[in-house]
């Protein structure tokens, strides 16, 4: 049995207004969450100095892991979860949603458990020594203690969007974004705490933001509720099918960050590795407006896939395919018009002469990353996960690996050329996925709803 509403919102509703209802307040959330991000780091490094701000950039590829984790679980079954409400399954939705609750929080608190145990020894094997080490193990170990009820937050988000709850999403974003920085500002400025506060600030909002989001769903008031759990080991299998590539993503690129700093340190040194810190700021703007826009859509096209309608799924991801180029185009402009701007809001001293060309390479990055970002989600909602993790480790680790070693010879311009080129191989492997796919897309298992 079909939820009215929500049938309404992802069947009736035209692709464009349906874009309107999903994609802005879903790119606005994710901006406002990404904004706080740049925040954390602001305050960090101008309350507590610079050994804390480097402190928390060692601890953060073990928080982005862990938080990828619950990512996986979160993604990952959100899929399975818009397909069974679009086939009317709503009891098997039902008991997905309640199962991927239970494991994000089982694997939250071993996860936890984990990073808490051995926070000393990473930071001393990755050469950290006194307060800089004492610094990143405190702000990891706090991530690592409250890690059973923070993580949710990056599950709850997407069962909100499933069951049409668009705005309320965009909002708890908001209201997250602004608690953690206003609480994290009164912890370190105004009561003088240390690294730990910045962790403990950032946890509380998510936890809280976490119990708030999932209140509708214990009073029964949404599309999805929680059910009695049943186990079973199929269903996990699946939600790990689904959510491979999003993890895959987070850890390959995490893995490549660390090989593309070595070489910049190389080829630079310090001054390198900071106009490779802006370029990621940069990206770290354009990036959350195309997820949100494409991510948020996503439930609407597991729907209709699942409900039968497999033109009206193509005419959504076409929209998800503009919006994305749209995106991509206004980044491309951006950065060769004023690349100097964007260097001066990020390094204050003296910019580096290859700064500017270095932005204005990247730039190029954003005439084709548009595609095999909205291939990796277009597979991923359909439920070909095989292929969204394909592009997903190709474009996160395989190939900017390959060019890293095929570019050496060409110092600091070899690495700026990696994204753009690495965007390219990304398009024209997304491009022959379509092409193996089309005719599945095209002619879908099941015929064509007629159901008005």
């Amino acid at each position: 049995m079909r939820n009215k509403a929500q049938y309404d919102l992802f069947v009736r509703t035209s692709p464009g207004r349906l874009f309107l209802k999903t994609s802005i307040p879903g790119a606005i959330g994710m901006l406002a969450s990404a904004m706080y991000q740049t925040l954390d780091g602001v305050f960090v490094g101008n309350i507590l100095g610079e050994t804390s701000f480097a402190a928390l950039n060692l601890a953060m590829p073990f928080v982005i892991i862990n938080f990828a984790i619950a990512d996986l679980v979160g993604v990952g079954s959100s899929v399975p979860i818009s397909i069974a409400l679009g086939e009317g399954r709503k009891k098997d939705a039902d008991r997905i949603f309640t199962l991927a609750c239970i494991l994000i929080v089982l694997l939250g608190a071993a996860m936890g458990a984990f990073l808490y145990l051995m926070a000393p020894l990473f930071m001393r094997l990755m050469g950290a020594e006194g307060q800089f080490a004492s610094d990143a193990v405190s702000y990891l170990r706090t991530y690592a203690l409250m890690s059973p009820v923070s993580t949710m937050v990056f599950a709850s988000d997407n069962y909100l969007r499933i069951c049409g709850r668009i705005r309320t999403s965009m909002g708890l974003n908001i209201f997250m974004s602004v608690f953690c920085g206003l609480f994290e500002f009164f912890l370190l400025g105004i009561c003088g705490f240390g690294i730990w506060a910045a962790a403990f600030a950032s946890c509380t909002g998510m936890a809280i933001t976490a119990s708030i989001s999932l209140a509708p769903f214990f009073r029964g008031k949404l599309a999805l509720g929680f059910v009695r759990p049943v186990f079973s080991l199929q269903i996990v299998k699946k939600i790990v099918s689904c959510g491979l590539p999003s993890f895959l993503n987070n850890v390959a690129g995490r893995m490549t960050s660390i090989i593309m700093n070595i070489m910049l340190v190389r080829f630079g040194g310090e001054a390198a590795v900071s106009v490779y810190g802006v370029l990621m700021y940069a990206d770290g703007i354009v990036f959350p407006i195309m997820y949100g826009s494409c991510d948020s859509l996503q439930p609407a096209i597991g729907y209709n896939w699942g409900a039968g309608y497999p033109s009206r799924v193509r005419s959504i991801e076409k929209l998800c395919y503009s919006v994305a180029a749209s995106i991509c185009a206004v980044a491309f402009i951006i950065c060769v018009v004023n690349p100097s701007g964007i260097l001066s809001a990020f390094i204050a001293g003296e910019i580096p002469s290859y700064a500017v060309t270095a932005v204005m390479i990247f730039a190029f990055t954003y005439i084709t990353r548009w595609i095999s970002f909205s291939t990796q989600s277009f597979m991923l909602a359909l439920e070909r996960s095989r292929y969204a993790a394909i592009i997903s480790v190709s474009m996160a680790f395989i190939f900017p690996v390959a060019l890293l070693i095929a570019l050496q010879n060409l110092g600091l311009t070899g690495i700026w050329l990696n994204f753009p080129l690495t965007s390219l191989l990304g398009a024209l492997l997304s491009g022959f996925v379509l092409i193996k796919e089309r005719h599945s897309i095209m002619m879908p298992n099941h015929p064509e709803s007629t159901e008005d």
